[in-house]
């Protein structure tokens, strides 16, 4: 069954806002491309020019160091253009209307990656173009930053399924896309954040729903010790996100006591790791936490370059891997 259901997976032309629109099958079979090309480029060297000849619009209006680099060098490698547009280059719904933007933009490029403030602005784009979108971040979901952390996982574990991520932090964009993915593959997910910082209450509520669909744990707590307890991945992100500077004195006294340290991995899962998608503060996880051997972050940095690919690859080809089919 899961092998027909693999290779029944058909991506091309399909957009990616959000994991929410996306079943287990699906996200396996990103991963699974993703995988492939990691292998056939970084291990055996190979030139796999899948892309050649398409281009790809990228529209910042939040800065990036691992989006930008991940998609530009990723796109280039499988032999592509990417077009790097920043807010002066365009500036949606402001010098020209986001309808307007979509349909030129449809007429240029193959597909779209944008880094956005407002989810709705993706949902605009989308709804006007012809070409896929990809989310490259919004206020309400950061979907390809969770493909690098679960290819992230299986390389390290390898599989997926009964692993329980502790989630300790700001209840954001990130922690949305997990809460939209983990179930589908069988990861229990355990959320702390400090009051008033709890995650949406729409994404909470279909959260619910599918750990309830797929029989997996889901606990909302205000206790990161709680949390981190025979938890077998620890993550947590940035408490002051970009637009929220003004916040950020109050943010810091209200997220006390959430940093992660060896004492809280003491009462996770004797094999626990640690993910952080950086830029990382040390307020977040102490030196001795994200430089020890229990960090995956810079592995997890990396693999946002093969899983864009991956991604893009599925969205614009029929490719098939050529690798065996990872186990999850």
């Amino acid at each position: 069954m899961g092998k027909a259901a693999l290779d029944r997976v058909n991506l091309k032309g399909r957009s990616f806002l959000t994991l929410k629109d996306f079943n287990a099958e699906e996200i396996k079979h990103i991963l699974w491309v993703s995988a492939d090309l990691k292998n056939r480029i970084k291990h055996r060297g190979e030139y796999v020019p899948l892309l050649q000849g398409k281009s790809i619009a990228m529209i910042f209006e939040k800065r990036s160091t691992r989006t930008r680099m991940s998609t530009e060098t990723g796109f280039s490698l499988l032999g592509g253009h990417p077009c790097f547009l920043t807010h002066q280059d365009i500036h949606l719904g402001v010098n020209e209307s986001t309808t307007d933007t979509a349909r030129v933009l449809s007429g240029l490029a193959d597909i779209v990656l944008a880094r956005v403030y407002s989810h709705s602005s993706l949902e605009h784009l989308d709804k006007d173009a012809s070409i896929p979108i990809i989310n490259g971040l919004s206020d309400l979901y950061h979907p390809i930053q969770i493909l690098a952390d679960l290819l992230t996982l299986q390389e390290h574990y390898g599989s997926l399924k009964g692993l329980t991520l502790a989630w300790i932090g700001d209840g954001n964009n990130v922690l949305h896309s997990f809460m939209m993915s983990l179930a589908k593959l069988g990861v229990n997910l355990k959320v702390a954040t400090p009051k008033g910082y709890e995650p949406d209450a729409n994404v909470t509520q279909e959260a619910q729903l599918l750990s309830k669909q797929f029989g997996t744990k889901l606990q909302f707590l205000t206790d990161p010790m709680e949390a981190a307890r025979d938890s077998s991945v620890l993550v947590t992100d940035t408490w002051v996100s970009m637009g929220q500077e003004e916040e950020k004195k109050r943010r810091l006294k209200d997220f006390h006591g959430y940093q992660i340290t060896m004492q809280t991995g003491s009462v996770a899962a004797p094999d626990w790791t640690f993910l952080h998608c950086l830029p990382r503060k040390a307020e977040e996880v102490d030196d001795e936490v994200f430089y020890s051997p229990r960090s995956l972050v810079f592995t997890e940095a990396e693999n946002r370059k093969w899983t864009i690919m991956g991604l893009m690859v599925c969205i614009l080809t029929d490719y098939k891997p050529r690798i065996p089919k990872l186990k999850f």
